[in-house]
């Protein structure tokens, strides 16, 4: 182990100490309804089916999110940081064939589990893996940000070793990289919690080997959760929600808070290129947690469209605030070296997804749900035409709340709004959950089909259709 990881787990130590001081408290919302954890994995094979399931939807509908197995001070919890759970349905050839829930398999889980380690190098930061889950090189992969390596999968969800994917680097990644659809290849821009002076654009090619890893100088560690691509760059979203000495030493399980004295800005990366050639953009103070697609301009201007919170992190210890969200399109103004911000859509709404074979190129539709982090609430599907301006909506019915939905294109050559769009969809009241397919094309229109399954998937955070061909 290097120094920096010994120093590394050095700080966590005192940081855990820390948090035993925190005084306990016997609530907390992130733990509660929706949210609660599930205490047992699941296979269920007889899934009731309403409607009929498309033929072309060959593969696994995978999400993950915080399901901590245990928790010693609901005070002290942070909705960030629970053990990692991933939930998947099959379907082939019309039918549902079977819904999995599997824990993911760090150290620690395992290690409370009675299990041996999974294979594979670690990093000394951080043992939990719960953001997103994506297919690449011929794997699944568990993901998250701020220094922990990503965990592989096999077919039926079973955490099998840890690695940067094919390449043996001991380098973290981030939740949400960004594929090329010309070459396959993952960007990302990654950040370590234990380094805030750097993040770093790394791109693993369609082999899984880590072929660039750049860094870019920046102050205070900011968190990055998201970036985007262009046909030329890589952007950079430097918010100010930064490394807080003080949050650390209050024992705050995220250290991280609104930090009014960073300056907000956007950066363009050349794909290629160096620290020194990046563009930076000033925009007024705010934070993005997701991106939609990006793309560039011939005047050397980009557009960037993100769902925008006004504040974050400001007062709540445990998770997300509700604050005032919009989704806006960003331009990048090369002449002025300011970001422009016309607002798309108001109101609150998260989880923006579109059709990533346009990924950096011209595109038209894009996919949020309405959220309510303090008090769930029933919630609508929206798609925003970023063209002619016009917002449709589909209501997925009393006390139902979908999350991230996934769009899934019919074919590699269809268009852009023939496909389907999947997601997991929760019952406030804690009932079962449910898998609801709407057709793209008709998104106000009643549901495809819906599976329903016997039992309750907790309210989580990001997934993707994971094709059988991947």
């Amino acid at each position: 182990m290097s120094a920096a990881e010994l120093f590394q787990d050095a700080a966590l130590w005192v940081h855990r100490r820390l948090q035993k001081r925190i005084p306990y408290g016997a609530t907390n919302p992130f733990l509660e309804g929706p949210f609660a954890p599930v205490a047992q994995e699941a296979t269920e094979t007889r899934l009731k089916v309403s409607g009929s399931i498309p033929k072309e939807l060959n593969g696994i509908l995978a999400r993950i999110g915080p399901n901590p197995r245990h928790v010693e001070n609901p005070a002290a919890y942070h909705w960030f940081l629970g053990d990692g759970m991933v939930h998947g349905l099959k379907l082939e050839d019309g039918e549902a064939r079977w819904y999995r829930s599997r824990f993911i398999g760090t150290d620690s889980v395992r290690r409370d589990m009675g299990l041996p380690a999974l294979p594979g190098p670690r990093r000394g930061v951080m043992d939990v893996v719960n953001t997103n889950i994506i297919g690449h090189a011929g794997q699944l992969w568990a993901l998250v940000e701020a220094g922990a390596l990503p965990v592989a999968l096999t077919g039926e969800l079973e955490s099998v070793g840890h690695g940067l994917f094919a390449s043996g680097v001991r380098r973290g990644f981030s939740a949400h990289p960004h594929a090329d659809p010309a070459t396959g290849e993952l960007h990302a821009i990654c950040y370590d919690g234990f380094d805030q002076r750097r993040v770093f654009h790394e791109v693993i090619d369609n082999k899984g080997m880590l072929v660039r890893s750049v860094a870019v100088p920046v102050q205070h560690g900011p968190m990055i959760h998201d970036c985007a691509l262009t046909q030329r760059h890589v952007v950079i979203l430097d918010m100010p929600v930064t490394f807080s000495v003080t949050r650390a030493l209050q024992g705050a399980a995220l250290p991280y808070a609104w930090n009014p004295k960073h300056p907000a800005r956007v950066g363009l990366l050349p794909r290629n290129g160096e620290a020194k050639d990046v563009r930076w953009f000033g925009v007024d103070p705010c934070f993005v947690f997701h991106t939609a697609n990006a793309r560039d301009l011939e005047d050397g201007s980009a557009i960037l469209d993100v769902v925008v919170h006004r504040r974050m992190f400001d007062r709540s210890r445990q998770g997300p605030e509700d604050q005032e969200v919009t989704f806006e399109r960003w331009t990048l103004n090369a002449q002025t070296g300011r970001v422009e911000r016309r607002v798309i859509h108001r109101g609150s709404q998260e989880f923006p997804r579109f059709d990533e074979r346009r990924s950096g190129a011209p595109y038209r539709y894009v996919y949020t749900v309405g959220i309510s982090v303090s008090a769930p609430q029933p919630n609508a599907l929206y798609r925003h035409d970023v063209e002619s301006g016009e917002t449709i909506a589909h209501a997925y019915g009393a006390r139902l709340l979908s999350g991230e939905v996934v769009f899934v294109p019919r074919s590699s050559t269809s268009a852009e709004d023939d496909g389907w769009l999947l997601s997991f969809v929760h019952d406030l009241d804690c009932g079962p959950s449910r898998v609801v397919i709407l057709n793209a094309g008709d998104v106000a229109g009643p549901p495809q089909a819906v599976i329903e399954l016997p039992l309750r998937v907790p309210l989580g955070f990001h997934g993707n259709w994971i094709p059988a061909t991947a």
